[in-house]
């Protein structure tokens, strides 16, 4: 994905915060009737009417999600967050409606219990981010007197819940874990056709209990969220001493993703045992599985947390070699300038319309437009001169690295530095070669083992295209030829226009608000036909070119039926060609066995820098816990398990490098090959970005898409830090069990530690990581058909077991492996 359209909407690592969005309004029960009475008469109408408004920041990847959704309360829209830091956000409806937009009209940070006016979208001058520095439980209060919007935070005031505590004793007794298979069984996701046993747990007494089953549907960026009911299963109870459990089974006939939660009767009431309310990064629902939450029944049907159940197709099969990918992800333009015969020229190479610019000092940091940095105004012009013929040069780095696999961002012609803004998919652009030079690059990466992963928007194209030509570059005619709908383009029917408009941006719907990423209509034959329907589709062309696999840009943005023709055709071209998902957040629903078989884990990505960077083992590891359970193995095993990329500050940045300071340096480091050992010790497969290796740094785009710093041009890499990565990843290629073996709930997970058991036969690793400054020992209590006897794999020692229990000696911020075979 370009980042660019979010400059206006920086992205953070966000934080598991607890948020609570209110359900009901507060204090009528306990008011007198006549006080109420004039309360409500006095009390004005929502503004925006059931229009749902949402906080819309860094801290949920500016979703528009039902736990950052206001309530309307006579006077003003209310929401409770509970956050720290810094944040930057705007409150906006879910489809970022112009007028229902609003930001600080300037970029002040916003000062506690001092309301504040807001702009809108539809301003003069359109809004910027709100900042607010949070310092735990806050109410959020927008306002609109005299109709301009006006917003205030504050010390938590607006209560919760107006109903108060539970207090039946059945209600707060019910339990049900997803993760123990005395609750539910088989683990996990399971196959079409499968019946699931569920059971829940409580003291006796309740007069009834329902398994309600409803089918979800997400579709965009998570903007529909709907669930569908399926079934409601009456539950058999069974006593057993002082406990009551009630049980039911459910066959799951079709491949989906489902919800599932409990309505209990007790005393006369209705109670719902529902997930909890833990965050998943950059997801919209809240809830990990494992242990649920009891609440009252009567609250909006779109407030129940449910349980989410993945059902794959049985014959969902990943490529064998994904689960033992080694990634090496590049930036072309910013990995290594091979040949300087093509790098783009000022005065020549153009960006749209305008000049380029180009950096003759490769070490230089890219230009941030505004900054004083001596640039232009423009983003995404400023090129280095990487190349396809840098990176063949460097195959032999890589090699040595431990990577079997590229990918790299797209190579297509296009007139910026990212490339995501097509031009012509079906030539390598200029500035990074030719055709020739890709076909020469495949070849000698499969001399050294290597494998090419291909990417590619199939959402959207550049303005500066053979296909849209806005700026009447091409022979052909394009669809928005010089700026002007053009019918009779072979493109037209690619694009939506809205005819009549006095300016061009008007004129047609841009990616996300931005004019220079015209959107495709991915309903159109003739797109699809183009992209992979046709013979000689982009899909196919690229496939028999030798690509290994290809990398879908924004793939939320493109309708799930489009991907399901798609897939088709890259398994019908490539049988193990291996499809890979951009996605965010939860991506269970692409892991059906119809659309892709793996994604970028940005939620592993996440959870792993917050863990590294001293969280709470037991919050961070929740998510990961999730995935573990939501999705199939065949897709949690080949997981593009990443820790930086182009979109995101670099994991040396999120770690601490922020100031230059050498203290702090070096402790980030160190937390980074924490992160790192992280990484090549868990399933699925693991992505270096381009420079992590030797220490490259960087924040937010453009930051994060620096020159690699070879030391034959003046860098100073961290030989150091390089020998470390490739340790681990030799450690990852030694043992099969650390790219195969078999993953249960950790056998010991406290504030600093998390131990995990691995199994690939008789084989087991128990591997286990510490991210306090002190080194920690913990025993652990061995699992059924473990081996007794163990090697540490960093020093060779043996390790025995007694009765059944291991002790483990973790460094400070770092890791233990232990390796052993079963008799």
């Amino acid at each position: 994905m370009e980042s660019t359209m979010l400059r206006k909407m920086p992205l953070a690592v966000p934080a598991l915060v607890a948020l609570s969005a209110v359900l009901s309004c507060p204090g009528a029960a306990a008011q007198a009737a006549a006080q109420t009475a004039a309360q409500t008469a006095a009390c004005a109408a929502a503004p925006h009417g059931a229009t749902t408004l949402f906080l819309r920041g860094g801290m949920n990847g500016w979703g528009s999600f039902d736990n950052y959704a206001f309530t309307y309360k006579c006077d003003a829209y209310y929401l409770n967050v509970n956050s720290l830091g810094l944040q930057e956000f705007k409150i906006a409806d879910a489809a970022w409606s112009v007028p229902l937009t609003f930001g600080a009209p300037d970029q002040h940070l916003l000062r506690a219990d001092t309301p504040a006016p807001l702009g809108h979208g539809g301003d003069a001058a359109a809004p910027g981010n709100i900042k607010f520095k949070f310092s735990g439980e806050h109410t959020v209060r927008l306002a609109f007197p005299a109709g301009r919007a006006e917003l205030s935070i504050g010390a938590k005031t607006f209560p919760d819940d107006e109903g108060g505590s539970l207090t039946d004793k059945i209600a707060l007794s019910l339990r049900h874990d997803t993760r123990a298979l005395a609750d539910k069984a088989p683990f996990g996701s399971a196959g079409a056709g499968t019946e699931i046993a569920f059971a829940l747990n409580g003291l006796p007494g309740a007069t009834g209990a329902t398994l309600v089953i409803e089918k979800r549907r997400l579709e965009g960026n998570q903007e529909v969220l709907e669930y569908t009911e399926v079934a409601r299963v009456p539950m058999t109870p069974a006593r057993s001493g002082g406990s009551e459990r009630w049980s039911a089974k459910h066959r799951f006939a079709d491949p989906a993703i489902y919800g599932y939660y409990f309505e209990v009767q007790s005393g006369g009431a209705t109670y719902i045992y529902q997930n909890n309310r833990n965050a998943v990064y950059w997801t919209r629902e809240q809830g990990t599985n494992g242990l649920g939450l009891v609440g009252r029944a009567g609250a909006r049907v779109n407030a129940i947390r449910r349980f989410r159940q993945t059902i794959h197709a049985g014959d969902f099969r990943v490529p064998g070699w994904a689960r033992d990918a080694v990634y090496y992800y590049i930036f072309p333009d910013r990995f290594r300038n091979g040949d300087k015969r093509n790098d783009p020229t000022p005065g020549r190479s153009r960006y749209q319309d305008k000049d380029v610019e180009f950096h003759a000092n490769w070490l230089d940091k890219p230009y941030r437009p505004g900054s004083g940095d001596g640039s232009d105004a423009h983003v995404n012009n400023d090129f280095f001169g990487g190349d396809l013929r840098g990176v063949i040069d460097k195959l032999d780095y890589i090699k040595a690295l431990g990577a079997n696999t590229i990918y790299m961002t797209p190579l297509f012609r296009a007139t910026s530095n990212h490339k995501y803004d097509t031009g012509d998919y079906r030539n390598i652009d200029p500035g990074f070669g030719s055709n020739a030079d890709y076909t020469r690059l495949v070849k000698e990466a499969a001399k050294r083992g290597i494998r090419l992963i291909a990417d590619a928007s199939f959402n959207h194209t550049g303005s500066d295209s053979i296909y849209f030509d806005r700026y009447a570059k091409y022979p052909a005619k394009g669809a928005f030829e010089a700026g002007k709908i053009a019918p009779d383009s072979p493109y037209a029917s690619w694009y939506s226009f809205a005819p009549g408009q006095a300016e061009p941006e008007k004129s047609y719907k841009g990616w996300s608000g931005v004019a220079d990423l015209p959107e495709l209509d991915k309903s159109a034959r003739s797109w699809r036909d183009f992209a992979y329907g046709a013979p000689d589709s982009v899909t196919r062309l690229w496939l028999a070119r030798g690509a290994a696999g290809w990398r879908m840009d924004v793939a939320p943005w493109v309708p799930d039926d489009f991907w399901r023709e798609w897939r088709k055709v890259v398994k019908s071209e490539r049988p193990d060609a291996l499809t890979i998902a951009e996605t965010w957040f939860d991506s269970s629903k692409y892991f059906l066995g119809d659309t892709f078989d793996t994604t970028m884990n940005y939620i592993f990505r996440n959870a792993v820098l917050d863990y590294a960077g001293g969280m709470d083992a037991r919050i961070a590891y929740r998510n990961i816990e999730l995935m573990r359970e939501a999705y199939p193995p065949q897709a949690f095993y080949a997981l593009m398990n990443l820790l930086s990329t182009h979109d995101q500050a670099r994991s040396l940045h999120v770690l601490g490098d922020v100031g230059g300071d050498p203290a702090s340096l070096a402790l980030a480091k160190r937390r980074m090959r924490m992160a790192v050992f992280f990484q090549m010790m868990f399933p699925g497969a693991p992505a270096v970005y381009y420079g992590d290796e030797v220490g490259l740094s960087g924040g937010d785009d453009p930051a994060n898409r620096a020159g690699y710093p070879w030391a034959d041009l003046g860098g100073k890499p961290d030989l150091a830090l390089l020998a470390a990565f490739k340790a681990l990843i030799r450690m990852r290629d030694k043992f099969p069990v650390l790219r195969h073996g078999s993953i249960d709930a950790p056998l010991l997970l406290d504030e600093h530690v998390l131990v995990l058991a691995r199994r690939d036969g008789a084989n087991w690793a128990l591997t286990a990581t510490n991210n306090d400054g002190h080194a920690r020992s913990v025993n652990v209590t061995l699992p059924a058909g473990a081996p007794t006897s163990f090697t540490d794999a960093l020093s060779g020692k043996p390790v025995r077991a007694v009765g059944g229990r291991i002790r483990m000696t973790v460094p400070a911020l770092y890791g233990t492996v232990l390796v052993g075979r079963a008799k």
